[in-house]
């Protein structure tokens, strides 16, 4: 038999990447490089390092661009690479999830783009995908549209085949038709590269949610990583602070101030390189926004400023939405959406479908993705915990902090200067209360026709819209706290986003239910493989998984 892989030749990557590479290396080591010139006070040798470091960059890209080859059989995705540490990847394509597209400013002043292909998150690390770094823009596009039509037939989001015009009658629609870009515009694809589909906007950038950039805590992280990359670019160079003109007069104005005028102006110029660093990561992140779904459900992201980043999920891969609600996020009364897609993990930009948006907006387009209405979605009147999660929540908040605050008292009474921690310890142990009250609000499930919705969390609150065809197992956790009150915490598992996502405190009767409802098999196999014995306690769960024990009424939607 002829083996058809063997007929099909390999390809490089595209030539410019001799000049590319190199200079994207040149790039990273520009503070190394920077520091060798300005600080070798004209030492030749620290001239001809400079030198040496630049030519083989040079080298090594060419070398890189000479040993890398690909290709794409009927079966599988391939790439060689490496001289001396040769690697041999290869990725199925019956397992590819996502395909993503990014593009440096370097890559974009050339033409190019980097190709991800990503495989199952459950495969080994070898088969878990590979990049194409890098091909021309056209054939990225050529090779995305390639693989993600070598799928089976979508399902669709939700499930379903969306039709043209499915997406502008889908509830719980983000906007109305309007300028061109607008959400509900059709795009048509480019048919001399024999892309004949069609494409509806979801979703675009609207600079209003700008104002949520500063309750992110992955751009104020962002922020203070750069601030200290250029501290420490500032501290190898040799230029100390107090060598600069006005740090003298600064210094002795410091002195001279109350200390409390002191502590607030330094908390407000850090605030305000925060909030601006936070702007400009926003803008830099999510310029040029656009949401798009074809013809075949496939849903596309692209954003970025300096660097395009294109993230494609096919249809088929979908398994549901989750809105996400930091503490900050949700104070300013905004939320994330993020898309649930089998082998799509935090390495794949998150699963991010929609910058930090107002929370109306993006509960809207969370119901417009899982092809529910809002109100049998995220937003649905979901089924109250018993109130013996409450009192878990009140303990497992309100210990801990008395016996922080008992600890603060005793340091503030013996130690001199100390008398402050005190009441602050004891304002901390008062949130407890608070805070495991908004804990227990946050909990809630409901089962629908076609999802599993579920609720958690007080710092961080998730919504999650599972589809029910995407569970694929259950795994049933009881502590000894939680036997002694009867609940049960079940966590449906998936091969999408995390991997499981909890149904938290529940009783045993209620988690075992639920998850009988969803899999039916699971629990059938497991309650004929428990042997006859005694009566259990009603709330043991391994009485309620063999099925001997009082099975409460629940009462699903």
């Amino acid at each position: 038999m002829t083996d058809v892989g063997a007929e099909v030749p390999w390809r490089r990557l595209d030539g410019r990447m001799l000049v590319v590479a190199p200079m994207q290396h040149v790039v990273r080591l520009l503070p190394l490089l920077v520091i060798l010139l300005f600080t070798g006070r004209g030492d030749p040798v620290r001239l001809w390092i400079t030198l040496g470091i630049t030519v083989a960059l040079v080298v090594l890209g060419l070398v890189r661009w000479k040993t890398t080859r690909y290709r794409i059989t009927p079966d599988r995705v391939e790439l060689h690479s490496g001289w001396v540490r040769r690697q041999r990847r290869s990725v199925p394509r019956d397992r590819l999830r996502t395909v993503d597209v990014t593009s440096t400013l370097l890559h974009r002043v050339f033409g190019l783009g980097v190709l991800h292909v990503r495989g199952a998150s459950h495969a080994s690390a070898d088969h878990h995908g590979l990049k194409l770094d890098a091909v021309s823009v056209a054939e990225a596009g050529r090779l995305r549209r390639e693989l993600l039509q070598s799928s089976p037939a979508p399902g669709g989001v939700g499930g379903r085949t969306p039709g043209p015009d499915q997406a502008a009658d889908a509830p719980g629609s983000v906007d109305s038709p309007g300028a061109p870009g607008a959400p509900g515009e059709v795009l048509s694809g480019d048919g001399r590269r024999g892309d004949h589909r069609h494409s509806r906007v979801l979703s675009v950038l609207r600079w209003p949610w700008i104002r949520f950039a500063p309750l992110t805590t992955s751009a104020l992280a962002g922020t203070g990583v750069l601030i200290a990359a250029v501290w420490n670019v500032v501290s190898e160079l040799g230029v100390r602070p107090r060598d600069l003109p006005f740090a003298a007069d600064f210094e002795q104005r410091v002195l001279g101030a109350a200390i409390w005028l002191t502590v607030g102006f330094l908390a407000l110029a850090l605030l305000v390189v925060a909030v601006l660093g936070a702007l400009l990561m926003f803008t830099e992140r999510w310029w040029g926004y656009r949401l798009t779904r074809d013809d075949e459900g496939t849903l596309r992201v692209h954003r970025g400023l300096l660097t395009r980043r294109s993230l494609s999920v096919a249809g088929n891969r979908l398994r549901g939405v989750l809105v996400s609600e930091p503490l900050l996020l949700r104070a300013g009364r905004g939320a994330q959406t993020r898309v649930l897609a089998t082998g799509l993990g935090r390495g794949s930009q998150g699963g991010a479908l929609q910058p930090p948006a107002s929370r109306s907006e993006t509960h809207a387009l969370a119901a417009l993705v899982a092809g529910e209405p809002v109100e049998r979605s995220t937003l649905a009147p979901l089924r109250r915990h018993p109130r013996r999660a409450l009192w878990r929540r009140l303990t497992r908040a309100v210990g801990p902090a008395l016996v922080v605050c008992a600890a603060g008292w005793t340091v503030a009474s013996t130690v001199a200067g100390w008398s402050w921690l005190g009441p602050l310890t004891t304002a901390l142990a008062a949130l407890a209360v608070p805070l495991a009250l908004d804990r227990y609000r946050n909990l809630g499930h409901l089962l629908t026709d076609r999802h599993l919705v579920t609720r958690w969390g007080g710092l961080h609150r998730r919504t999650v819209v599972l589809e029910r065809s995407g569970v694929i197992g259950w795994r049933l956790r009881q502590s000894v706290f939680q036997r002694r009150v009867g609940l049960v915490t079940v966590e449906a598992v998936t091969a999408a986003g995390d991997g499981g996502y909890r149904v938290t405190d529940v009783t045993a009767a209620d988690g075992v239910a639920l998850a009988a409802a969803v899999t039916p098999s699971v629990l059938a196999d497991l309650r004929r493989s428990a042997p006859p014995g005694a009566e259990e306690a009603p709330g043991d769960l391994a009485a309620q998984c063999a099925g001997r024990g009082p099975q409460e009424r629940l009462d699903h939607r």
